[in-house]
């Protein structure tokens, strides 16, 4: 989305920012509006799954950034200049730009957010200061995976869900990326050292790799920034294939399910060790 984003938009200035309630998941922060308005997109960047939208500054003033996460059913859609796309009932803010274009936060539930921080002082805010290093960064290796899990007695499925061990990984690609390092999700996290460190950092950093070329997993109302579906769903091994044949080894038992921490586990138990 952050690529898509980028794109359409870096350079852009920004009209104005509608806001059709105070709060999502929590609160708009109050003057946000008028902080970004009349100033350039100058680009985009993510931490963990948050979208940073960068603004140039104003005189003396320091850049801004907007953050934004999506939720579990949030959408940011580009509508371009002179479009007759209809508002939709949920679409909570819009960001007016000079050229005509809109970008529109769409969020039924309203589990995502907008947030606003001064770009010099994003590391220390709330939001990201206890996070841990992005996985497609030089900062996450297997030695560095190795000591963030040392001495963790949880399940290592539930330690990649912890953003303080690595920022941004989901539910699907924990199971997925456990799978291509041929690991158990039962395997305590602290026993994951050495070549087993390797394998899984190896095995994280390719799942992602390949799931933002696909553009994503489309699950419910996930769409990219055109409005279009990403596709990786269509590449899982194991996730939400309970019951199917193993595409890794000649297992009778096939993909497995359990749950972690509320969350549904799927797995090999002969390939995954």
């Amino acid at each position: 989305m952050v690529r898509g984003l980028a794109r359409a938009l870096t350079g852009k200035r920004l009209e104005r920012l509608d806001l059709a309630r105070p709060d999502l998941r929590s609160a708009i922060p109050p003057g946000l509006a008028a902080h970004i308005a009349g100033k350039r997109i100058e680009r985009f960047s993510r931490r963990a799954k948050y979208i940073l939208m960068h603004f140039e500054g104003a005189k003396s003033l320091e850049r801004g950034v907007v953050i934004a996460h999506l939720g579990m059913s949030g959408r940011l859609i580009i509508v371009p200049p002179g479009s007759a796309t209809p508002r939709e009932k949920h679409d909570h803010a819009v960001f007016h730009f000079e050229d005509g274009t809109e970008l529109r936060f769409n969020d039924a539930r309203r589990f995502g957010l907008l947030d606003y921080a001064e770009e010099a002082h994003l590391a220390e805010h709330p939001r990201f200061r206890h996070l841990g290093p992005e996985p497609l960064s030089n900062e996450f290796n297997g030695p560095s995976l190795a000591a963030a899990l040392h001495g963790k007695k949880t399940p290592i499925k539930s330690a990649l869900l912890d953003q303080r061990v690595v920022a941004g990984i989901g539910n699907i690609y924990a199971c997925e990326a456990l799978y291509g390092a041929g690991i158990s999700p039962k395997r305590l996290a602290k026993t994951v050292q050495g070549e087993r460190a390797e394998r899984l950092a190896t095995a994280i950093h390719d799942v992602l790799t390949r799931a933002i070329a696909a553009g994503g997993s489309s699950l419910r109302d996930y769409v990219q920034t055109s409005g279009e579906l990403g596709y990786f769903q269509h590449h899982w091994a194991v996730y939400g294939k309970e019951g199917e044949r193993c595409p890794g080894c000649d297992c009778k038992s096939g993909i497995r399910r359990m749950v972690q921490s509320g969350r549904s586990t799927f797995y090999c138990a002969k390939r995954q060790k």
